[in-house]
């Protein structure tokens, strides 16, 4: 499993996953912007808000960064818990900005903002993006320094531990196939509903920020569970399990927040980081009083 894990998440596949992807997001950036220049033409006959201004074609490349960061998320698993929860923060806040470019070229300007919907929404996702960026900034600050020392620095010495990483190595292996399979049906699904008929492409053009991400977040639930599982065999201290638990639930309020739509997402994708970063801190606060009962 070790010789697949390096063959799929060694550092050299990741700088030329991180080219290839850079390579196809400008490249479908330019194909969106000749599509809307032929639709404003009047070539093409493209009935959707995609193809109406160039600030939507913005939309098209970060989607392609999306799913760099995915890749990301599955890099960072065996390498830290906390990075890899930071990396989930990140893809969700990268969401909240994709949503923004599908949205800001059809504001309605005018003096009753705060009564028109997708007004409200775009204001709402702005606010949300600027507070996520915060707390992603100070959650990556405090496991600079300290995110399972013990882990990285004593796994040739203590078995559990090299056992422990062994299976997020494996769990990320497995994650890699599953995940582009996930990708390519849903996918297809999407597309098959856009193009069927009027009413199946309306709803899928209205739900394409949950494409992919929504399923992808139920499969992060079902890897967090297993790592808080194995957690037990390697670490009986409160504080870690208790971290562990809490990622957990940030995970499953960052997938709750795909069933709802208005300020009620939002509220829960800004809860959910928060509870995130408060776990850490607090945890961090226990780490901190251990060093300081040993010394």
């Amino acid at each position: 499993m070790n010789k697949i894990y390096d063959q799929l998440l060694s550092p050299k596949i990741k700088f030329q996953s991180e080219r290839l992807i850079l390579a196809i997001a400008i490249s479908s950036y330019l194909l969106h912007l000749v599509l809307i220049l032929l639709t404003a033409c009047g070539v093409l006959q493209i009935e959707s808000k995609f193809f109406k201004s160039p600030i939507a074609a913005i939309y098209t490349p970060f989607s392609f960064i999306l799913v760099y960061e995915v890749f990301l998320l599955i890099f960072f698993l065996p390498k830290s818990i906390s990075y890899y929860i930071g990396k989930q923060y990140e893809i969700i806040t990268l969401i909240v900005i994709r949503r923004i470019f599908k949205d800001i070229a059809n504001l309605e300007l005018s003096s009753e903002w705060f009564q028109i919907k997708s007004d409200l929404q775009f204001t709402y996702d702005v606010l949300t993006s600027l507070i996520l960026f915060i707390l992603i900034y100070f959650f990556y600050q405090k496991i600079v320094k300290r995110d399972d020392p013990d882990m990285e620095r004593s796994g040739d010495k203590d078995i559990r531990i090299r056992k422990f990483i062994n299976l997020k190595k494996a769990i990320a292996t497995l994650l890699v196939p599953v995940l582009i399979v996930l990708a390519v049906y849903t996918f297809f699904n999407w597309a098959n509903a856009a193009i069927s008929d009027h009413e199946n492409g309306t709803a899928a053009f209205a739900n394409i920020n949950k494409i992919f991400f929504d399923e992808f977040f139920t499969i992060l639930i079902i890897v967090d569970v297993l790592l808080l599982l194995a957690s037990f065999f390697y670490s009986d201290k409160f504080h870690k399990i208790i971290r562990n638990s809490g990622f957990v639930i940030s995970t499953i309020l960052i997938k709750i927040s795909f069933s709802v739509d208005g300020i009620v997402n939002n509220a829960l994708i800004i809860g959910a980081v928060l509870f995130g970063f408060l776990i850490l801190l607090i945890h961090n606060m226990f780490e901190k009083n251990a060093e300081l009962s040993e010394g």
